[in-house]
């Protein structure tokens, strides 16, 4: 078992703590306003032109231009854009925020309504999952955007050197991942699992897409089904990989049968010889002098939702206890995020 060095700087972060009123107030802001761009096509028009005409821009799209030159003024107090030409022009603090821009999607667009709701969850006036809820095709594209950007390359380092024929998907969303790689390896087929009707609707779109009718094959279902009642999807027993990302905490919220999810998994799979498990773990505890990007949103979101979470070596005792030989375990792009690369004896 191995276990790779953590990026030391990008997982400490830069912003400094204590965040003084001034910092907090105008991160807050900050966040919404480069939400609001990326979701007008902003950034991506500066990084295909290098700039941009507002008016063009609200002219093509129909935006009122109050609003979009507003956005742009907030952006370029916080030190993102520039307007000193007559053109929007991006900072080189823009241009990194390009790898960033899927943790504001998730943040400001997937959460806004729980943590603005957070005092409301305390009193019990409100509760997650009646009255309120999470954003979730926000979500589902902040994640998108962070995979693109931050882990993609990672799992093709780790893939590449596994045999399969058969590749599965658990919590699989429309299918993008699994058919990306079922296309790369010729002879090879794919099952994507996902709860979300919706989701695997438009998984036959990708699939078709990708020119994989008939060799990837997109299935509804809950994986807790799968695992504890008896939920059979067609070529389970032919699976050699098993992959689920940024899912595997959802699984184990019962704590009455939390020790029986990875034992569950390895008898819904039983040919599978590697699993790819990717999470989002616990800040290690300590008292560090700044803090990454993402990590205290992932841990308050799921707080106020009464999910838990682990750290990394709660998740390696659980493989360890349900059977699982722990190949390696693997940083995996976002801040305190890994891939547990794991083998069956």
């Amino acid at each position: 078992m191995s276990t790779l060095d953590a990026p030391t700087a990008p997982w400490q972060g830069e912003a400094r703590t204590p965040l003084n009123p001034d910092t907090a107030f105008n991160g807050f802001i900050c966040a919404h306003v480069l939400h609001a761009l990326e979701r007008l096509g902003a950034f991506t028009a500066l990084e295909n032109d290098g700039s941009l005409d507002i008016l063009e821009l609200c002219t093509r799209d129909n935006l009122d231009p109050t609003v979009v030159t507003a956005l742009v003024r907030g952006a370029e107090s916080f030190g993102y854009l520039h307007t000193g030409d007559g053109r929007v022009r991006a900072t080189p603090l823009a241009k990194d925020l390009r790898r960033a821009l899927g943790f504001f999607t998730w943040g400001v667009g997937g959460y806004h309504d729980v943590f603005a709701n957070a005092a409301a969850l305390a009193r019990g006036d409100r509760s997650f999952g009646v009255d309120l809820y999470r954003d979730e095709a926000m979500i589902a594209l902040g994640s998108a955007q962070a995979d693109t950007a931050l882990m993609r390359h990672i799992l093709d380092e780790q893939i590449a050197g596994l045999d399969f024929s058969t590749l599965v998907d658990l919590g699989a969303g429309v299918s993008e991942r699994v058919s990306r790689l079922v296309k790369a390896r010729p002879g090879s087929r794919g099952i994507g699992v996902d709860i979300s009707k919706a989701a695997t609707e438009l998984a036959a779109d990708t699939v078709e897409r990708h020119g994989l009718t008939g060799t990837v094959e997109p299935v509804c279902a809950d994986v807790l089904d799968i695992l504890f009642n008896g939920h059979h999807v067609d070529g389970a027993d032919e699976a050699d990989v098993v992959m689920s990302f940024m899912f595997l905490h959802d699984l184990l919220v019962d704590p009455a049968r939390r020790d029986q999810v990875v034992p569950r998994l390895r008898a819904a799979f039983p040919n599978a010889h590697t699993f790819l498990l990717g999470d989002t773990t616990v800040r290690p505890a300590g008292t560090a002098p700044t803090l990454p990007i993402f990590s205290s949103g992932f841990e308050l979101a799921h707080a106020l939702m009464g999910v838990p979470i682990y750290t990394r070596e709660a998740y390696e005792q659980l493989f360890a206890q349900g059977g699982l030989r722990l190949r390696r375990t693997v940083p995996f792009g976002a801040p305190h995020t890994y891939l547990f690369v794991l083998e069956t004896p």
